[in-house]
């Protein structure tokens, strides 16, 4: 399980021959590293926090929304992602900003509020921030592997051009 540990970009998590339980353990690793125990967690000098909802822990909710995906929309179940997992160490090479060619940064209005996007176009790849509203930080919401019909009709670049004059 620590050879994931040794992944860098682009290369996927090695998560298949794992049990449900060593599978958590590996991708723990991996969440605790990049995120849990980076103190300098930041995207463009701003710090980046989990959201939080009330009787459940913060660091947890984060590491479902970015290993599990959500199967049925009115009970809010969720399972297991094989297309986030393996992709899981991506997350602090895209906030650190380590790729500079075919990415796209920006911010947009959504119905839910405004939202930062990091999108590597090449590797179909998404992370979604939500700026805080005080300005000093941001929340990670998730990060996804996009494919089928959302590829396939580029939803990022429609985005993209209805984005903000600056980022936020």
């Amino acid at each position: 399980m620590p050879f994931n540990l040794l992944k860098r970009y682009n290369q996927t998590l090695d998560l298949l021959p794992f049990n449900e339980k060593e599978r958590i353990l590996s991708l723990k690793g991996v969440f605790n590293r990049d995120i849990v125990q980076n103190s300098n967690f930041c995207f463009r000098s701003k710090k980046i926090f989990p959201t939080t909802a009330e009787g459940q822990d913060a660091m947890e909710r984060l590491f479902s929304h970015l290993t599990t995906i959500v199967v049925e929309k009115e009970t809010q179940k969720r399972e297991y992602d094989a297309d986030r997992s393996i992709r899981l160490h991506w997350i602090k090479y895209h906030i650190e900003e380590n790729k500079k060619d075919e990415m796209y940064v920006f911010s947009v209005q959504e119905p839910q509020g405004i939202r930062t996007y990091i999108y590597d176009k090449v590797e179909n790849y998404v992370i979604v921030l939500e700026p805080m509203r005080n300005g000093k930080g941001y929340y990670l919401l998730t990060a996804y592997y996009m494919k089928g019909k959302d590829a396939a009709r580029n939803k990022m670049m429609r985005k993209y051009k209805r984005k903000l004059d600056s980022l936020l």
